[in-house]
C-alpha cells in the first residue's frame, strides 16, 4: 500500500511542472511578452550571471541540450535580445551575450513574471514552501547518490 502511494510522485511532479509551464506560457502570450518560457530562462541566466557564456556553459545552467539551446539562441538573436561573439581566448568557441535590448527586456519583464510565478503559491504558506523544497531536495539527493 505504501509503495503504491509513493509510486505516483513522478507523475504528480511531471503533471505539475507541465501545468506551471503551460500557465506561464499562456500568460506570456496574453500579455504579449513576445518571448517563450524557454527564451525567458536563457535571458534570465545571462542577466543573472552578468557575463558572457559559452553554449556549453549556458546548456549546463539551463539544463537544455545543445540542439535545443541553439534553436532558442537563434530565435533570441533574431529578436536582437542576445548576440554571439568570439571567445576572447579560444577562437574555436563562441559566447552568448545579452544585448542592451535584452537587458532592458529582462528588467522590464521581471516584476510581471514574478507575479505570474506567484500564482502557483496562492493559498500556500512559507512553511508549505519550506517542506516542498526539503522534499524535492531529498528526492534529488536520493537519485544523485546513484550516479
Amino acid at each position: 500500500m505504501l509503495k503504491e502511494k509513493f509510486s505516483q510522485y513522478s507523475f504528480i511532479l511531471d503533471q505539475t511542472a507541465r501545468r506551471v509551464k503551460q500557465f506561464a506560457q499562456t500568460s506570456f502570450t496574453q500579455k504579449k511578452f513576445d518571448i517563450t518560457i524557454d527564451q525567458w530562462a536563457i535571458l534570465k541566466i545571462l542577466f543573472q550571471q552578468s557575463t558572457d557564456l559559452t553554449h556549453k556553459e549556458l546548456s549546463e545552467y539551463s539544463g537544455k541540450d545543445q540542439p535545443t539551446l541553439t534553436r532558442i539562441v537563434d530565435n533570441l538573436i533574431k529578436k536582437k535580445l542576445v548576440e554571439r561573439i568570439e571567445h576572447p581566448t579560444d577562437r574555436r568557441c563562441l559566447q552568448i551575450r545579452l544585448t542592451n535590448q535584452g537587458r532592458q527586456k529582462v528588467e522590464f519583464l521581471s516584476p510581471e513574471i514574478a507575479q505570474i510565478r506567484m500564482k502557483a503559491w496562492e493559498n500556500l504558506t512559507d512553511e508549505d514552501f519550506t517542506h516542498f523544497v526539503r522534499i524535492l531536495n531529498t528526492i534529488y539527493e536520493n537519485l544523485d547518490k546513484e550516479r
